[in-house]
C-alpha cells in the first residue's frame, strides 16, 4: 500500500491531500494565522465561574469565552498554578523542573470555586477548536505531543499505548524512557516508537523539553490571551503523527513550503528527506495526482459507490445521518439478501474514508439495506470496526440494530470539513439570467487582443475548463492556432476542472492572475 502527501500552495496557506493507492483518504485546507488548533497553549484569564456546570468560563481571545471543566483541571492542577506564579514572579528560570516540588492532587470529586477566581491567570490548551455556537473547549492536563512520544509535565508516570502488545517490547520501553526523562515530567509512549533506538526516543524527548522550557520562558512577560505554546503547523503534525516505512511520496508545489517540510523531515526522519520532491508539472498538482475531481465526487451530498450504490450523507446540528442505497446494483446479484450484503460491505468501507475524509464527529446514524441473516450483519460490524482502525480520531462502533441501523461516535476536537460541491450556475452566477454562452469566445478573444497588444504581454497564460480548452485547441487551424498567425505570439493553455464550464483566467509569465477590467 503506498502512502503519498501532496501538498498544494494556496495565496493565503496551503491544501493537503492523503492518498492512499491513489484514493484520497484525507483533506486538509490550512489557512495561515489559524487560531485555536488543538495543542495550542495559551495564557487565559477566568472570566466566569459557574458552580451549577462546575466548570469556567476562560477567556483565550476567540470571540466567545473557552469553556473548561474541572475535570479537565487535570490532578496537577495545584502544581501548574504554583509553578506559574513562580515563574512570572522570575523565582524560577527557565521550564525545568528537577528543583520544583510539586502540590498534592487535587480532590477529582471537588468543586471548580475551589480552584479558580474571577480575573485569574491559568495557562490553559486547547482540546477542541471553536466548533459552530461552541468556543473552544480547554484543558489544563497540559502535553506536548511529539513523534514517538508525549511529554506531560508535573506527572512521573510513564505509560505505553495499549496498541503495543508484546511484554518484552513494554518492559523495554517502560525501562528506557524511565532512564532518560528528566525529574516531574511523565511520558506517554506512542504506538510508532515500538522497537526504536534510544538515540531515536532521546531526540524526540530532548526536542519537546526544549519545547517547554521556551515556552515557558515567554509565560514570563505574557500578556492574557498570548499563545504560549504553538502546535506545529498542519503540515508538520501530519507528517509527525504520519510519517512511516510505507510513506513512499511528498510532493509540494511551492518552494517555500518544500525548504520548511524538507527542514522538519530532516530533523525527525532523516533516512526519509529523499522522498519530498518539488513538483514542477505543467498541469497544478491537484490536477495531476487526478485530487480535484476526487474532492468534487467525494463531498456532495450523493457519494456514488463503485460497485453501483450509493450513499446519501445529511448533516444536523445534533447528529449526521448516512442513508445506504443500492441504486442500479439491484439488477445484478441472485437474490436480495446478497445484493443487500454486497452494497452494504462497499458501503461500510466508503463511509468510514468519508468519515475521515469530512472530519465527521460526534453521533453518526447509519441506515444500511436490511439484511436478515445474523451473519451478514456481524460481518457488517466486522468490517466497519476494522476500516476505523486506521482513523486517528477515537471512534466507538456499535452492531447493527434489529432495525438495520448502526450507531457510531467519533471523537470531533475540529469542525467538519465542508466542500461545496454544487456550482453557482456560471453563466447566469445565481440570478436565473444568461447571456448567450457562445459568445464566451468572443469574450476572451477580445481580451487576448488587449493583453497582447495594447499591454504587450509576454508568456501569456490562459487557464479554462476542459471544455472550453478543447474547442479552442480542437482541429489542425485551431482557435489558438488562429490567434498565433494574428497575434504572432503563442498563448499557452492550461486545463482547469475547478472552474465553471464559461469560466477563465489569464495568468502572467510570473504566475499571478492578470486582473481584467469589465
Amino acid at each position: 500500500m503506498s502512502n503519498e502527501l501532496i501538498i498544494s500552495a494556496t495565496q493565503d496557506g496551503c491544501r493537503i491531500a492523503l492518498l492512499k493507492d491513489k484514493t484520497l483518504v484525507e483533506f486538509h485546507n490550512e489557512e495561515e494565522g489559524t487560531k485555536f488548533t488543538v495543542g495550542d497553549i495559551y495564557l487565559g484569564t477566568v472570566k466566569k465561574v459557574v458552580q451549577g456546570l462546575n466548570a469556567a468560563f476562560i477567556d483565550v481571545g476567540y470571540d466567545k469565552d473557552a469553556f473548561l471543566h474541572y475535570l479537565d483541571l487535570g490532578p496537577q492542577f495545584s502544581s501548574l498554578q504554583k509553578f506559574t506564579k513562580l515563574v512570572r514572579a522570575k523565582k524560577i528560570n527557565g521550564g525545568k523542573l528537577d528543583k520544583f516540588t510539586p502540590e498534592a492532587d487535587i480532590d477529582k470529586h471537588g468543586k471548580i470555586t475551589q480552584q479558580l477566581s474571577k480575573n485569574q491567570l491559568i495557562p490553559v490548551q486547547i482540546v477542541k477548536e471553536p466548533i459552530s455556537t461552541k468556543g473552544p473547549r480547554l484543558s489544563c492536563e497540559l502535553s506536548l505531543a511529539g513523534r514517538y512520544l508525549v511529554l506531560v509535565p508535573f506527572s512521573n508516570a510513564v505509560s505505553v499505548s495499549k496498541k503495543i502488545t508484546s511484554s518484552e517490547e513494554r518492559k523495554r520501553l517502560l525501562r528506557l524512557i524511565q532512564s532518560i526523562k528528566p525529574p516531574n515530567f511523565g511520558v506517554i509512549i506512542r504506538t510508532v516508537a515500538e522497537n526504536k533506538e534510544v538515540a531515536e526516543l532521546d531526540r524526540d524527548l530532548r526536542s519537546m523539553v526544549t519545547t517547554w522550557e521556551e515556552g515557558m520562558t515567554r509565560l514570563v512577560n505574557a500578556q492574557p490571551r498570548e499563545k504560549i505554546i504553538g502546535e506545529l503547523d498542519k503540515t508538520s503534525s501530519l507528517l509527525r503523527d504520519m510519517l512511516n516505512e510505507s510513506f513512499d511520496n511528498i510532493q509540494v508545489d511551492d518552494k517555500k513550503i518544500y525548504d520548511d517540510v524538507k527542514t522538519y523531515i530532516h530533523t525527525i526522519a532523516p533516512d526519509k528527506e529523499k522522498i519530498v520532491k518539488l513538483y514542477n508539472g505543467k498541469a497544478k498538482i491537484f490536477e495531476h495526482f487526478g485530487i480535484e475531481r476526487q474532492i468534487k465526487s467525494a463531498f456532495g451530498q450523493t457519494v456514488s459507490l463503485r460497485a453501483g450504490g450509493y450513499l446519501i450523507i445529511e448533516h444536523t446540528e445534533a447528529l449526521h445521518v448516512i442513508d445506504v442505497n443500492s441504486g442500479n446494483k439491484s439488477n445484478r446479484e441472485e437474490n436480495q439478501e446478497t445484493t443487500a450484503l454486497s452494497v452494504n460491505m462497499e458501503a461500510a468501507k466508503e463511509i468510514a474514508r468519508q468519515l475521515r475524509l469530512r472530519d465527521m464527529g460526534g453521533i453518526i446514524v447509519v441506515d444500511f439495506i436490511d439484511m436478515k441473516n445474523p451473519e451478514n450483519k456481524k460481518l457488517i460490524f466486522k468490517i466497519m470496526k476494522d476500516e476505523m482502525q486506521d482513523d486517528k480520531a477515537k471512534s466507538t462502533v456499535l452492531p447493527l440494530s434489529k432495525f438495520g441501523l448502526m450507531q457510531i461516535t467519533r471523537e470531533r476536537v475540529r469542525p467538519q470539513m465542508n466542500i461545496a460541491t454544487k456550482e453557482v450556475c456560471p453563466t447566469c452566477n445565481g440570478t436565473g439570467k444568461i447571456t448567450a454562452s457562445i459568445l464566451v469566445s468572443d469574450l476572451i478573444e477580445k481580451n487576448i487582443e488587449h493583453l497582447l497588444v495594447k499591454q504587450n504581454e509576454k508568456d501569456l497564460v490562459l487557464a479554462l475548463h476542459p471544455y472550453l480548452f478543447a474547442y479552442f485547441t480542437n482541429g489542425f487551424i485551431s482557435e489558438r492556432m488562429r490567434w498565433y498567425l494574428k497575434y504572432k505570439r503563442w498563448v499557452k493553455m492550461v486545463k482547469d476542472t475547478s472552474m465553471g464550464i464559461t469560466e477563465y483566467k489569464f495568468l502572467n509569465k510570473e504566475g499571478e492572475e492578470i486582473q481584467l477590467t469589465s
